[in-house]
């Protein structure tokens, strides 16, 4: 099965560096990634998220919950890492999960040549 989406959490952050990472790059609607902030290190935490997207690019959202579902289901090993690295973190911090558009990174790298 060929995905349109992917989604991988990849880091613990002060909600504060988050912000303002925000702010200052994900104002293209156009851009090829989405970066998912939430208060707890869960399924539904990362689904209710998306609607604090800053500059909500222009996707299908219901392929996004999906590629969300699919790492839950096919990376237990990764959640479970997170899991235990967000548990640890102070009580400022986020978890931060990523969503990659192929067709959208596709469309920047083929720019670059």
């Amino acid at each position: 099965m060929t995905y349109t989406f992917d989604f991988e959490i990849v880091t613990v952050t002060p909600v504060l560096n988050f912000f303002n990472h925000q702010q200052e790059h994900e104002n293209n609607p156009k851009r090829s990634r989405a970066y998912l902030g939430s208060y707890d290190c869960s399924l539904d935490g990362f689904v209710r998220s998306m609607e604090l997207v800053h500059e909500k690019p222009d996707w299908d959202w219901d392929e996004v919950v999906r590629a969300i579902v699919n790492f839950w289901l096919e990376r237990e090993e990764r959640v479970r890492h997170w899991k235990t690295i967000f548990q640890k973190s102070e009580d400022d911090c986020i978890v931060v999960g990523r969503v990659a558009n192929y067709n959208r990174l596709r469309q920047e790298f083929e720019l670059l040549f």
